[in-house]
């Protein structure tokens, strides 16, 4: 599906490099749309704010995209369909990102410890404040010795740490720090690589509701199966 990797790689960390000496002491950032949305992330030394508007616009992004295939949809459902679709390589980023996303995006570039350019597994940086904060909140203790290990040991791929998020993706609705490691590492990570010509950034926006949850004689027909 890709085609000339090695130069697009190349032109990534390019990018990436240019973004680390080009950080700004501080965000400029300032269109939060998700302002009124409760605080999930904390973690000092961090822009929280902005890893809070990442991940709610990031699920906002997912929930439209899942409703607009079924319009029932709720953000467990979205969570557990795009886990799946990013283990097994099926999603297309470019029908998800949103104007917003793509926004926020430019603002997450300018947070240099986030990156890595030198990391093929993903363009984030394992060994950075962000990821030791998700690393060190994650509620479920299997989950978080699973991602401290692979961290460790220099192991740590999306590929090896998504297989066990299959069987767990209801977590991410009351763990945001993990819902925030699928945020960066399997959504905006992925962004480096968007062809913007083609996202469609006039389609329209739904209002989603986030607290909608599945009814109970109607349950995700997915659950406890890994797909």
């Amino acid at each position: 599906m890709k085609t000339n990797m090695n130069s697009q790689f190349n032109l990534i960390a390019v990018l990436l490099v240019f973004t680390f000496f080009n950080c700004k002491q501080q965000n400029t950032f300032s269109d939060y749309k998700f302002a009124d949305k409760p605080q999930a992330i904390s973690c000092e030394g961090l822009n929280s704010k902005l890893y809070n508007e990442a991940l709610y616009s990031f699920e906002d992004d997912i929930l439209n995209y899942y409703q607009q295939q079924k319009s029932t949809s709720t953000l467990v459902q979205a969570y557990s369909q795009f886990l799946r679709g990013s283990n097994y390589g099926r999603l297309k980023l470019e029908d998800f990102v949103s104007k917003h996303t793509l926004d926020v995006f430019e603002a997450l570039k300018e947070e240099a410890d986030l990156w890595d350019a030198n990391n093929t597994e993903s363009h984030l940086n394992y060994h950075g404040k962000t990821i030791r904060c998700i690393s060190e909140n994650i509620k479920d203790a299997n989950l978080k010795a699973t991602l401290n290990a692979l961290i460790s040991t220099n192991s740590m791929s999306p590929k090896l740490f998504g297989a066990p998020l299959l069987t767990k993706y209801r977590n991410a609705l009351n763990d945001k720090y993990l819902a925030l490691y699928i945020t960066l590492d399997l959504y905006y990570s992925n962004l480096f690589e968007l062809n913007l010509d083609l996202v469609n950034l006039d389609k329209p926006e739904q209002q989603v509701d986030f607290n909608k949850l599945p009814p109970a004689s109607n349950p995700d027909p997915h659950a406890g199966h890994n797909h």
